[in-house]
């Protein structure tokens, strides 16, 4: 597996521990057979953790079709590894300013990183004007 492929699991699982230890924390008052419960989310912490989590579920197809894709379609491999980690780590450090409450930071990481997943995705289609 390329470190890419690598990344695009990290991704899932970044997105799913972003919500486990919330309810983990939250045990007696999180109710497994009422996930969804709004009022399990009315606390701050919570409503900000569900919400890093939901993003990182919208951000996640998008990321793995565009590595594929560039991998399918022979792109540079080095180059797809190393945007894969810049997009992971810009991924961590949303899902921490999201949890912090830090909104325009938070904005500024989401378009960087959606900024990457274009890059990565384009790549086939520019692969003549890269180097090696």
């Amino acid at each position: 597996m390329t470190v890419a492929e690598w990344c695009v699991f990290a991704t899932l699982m970044l997105y799913l521990l972003t919500i486990a230890p919330i309810k983990w924390i939250g045990f007696r008052r999180f109710d497994n057979a009422r996930p969804r419960d709004p009022a399990f989310y009315n606390d701050p912490i919570a409503a900000r953790a569900l919400g890093a989590h939901q993003n990182g579920i919208e951000a996640f197809p998008f990321f793995a079709i565009a590595v594929l894709l560039a991998e399918f379609r022979a792109g540079p491999q080095r180059l797809i590894d190393e945007l894969a980690i810049l997009f992971l780590i810009v991924r961590i450090a949303y899902v921490f300013t999201y949890l912090g409450n830090r909104p325009t930071l938070r904005s500024i990481l989401w378009s960087i990183g959606f900024a990457l997943n274009c890059a990565i995705f384009f790549m086939p289609a520019i692969r003549g004007w890269l180097p090696g």
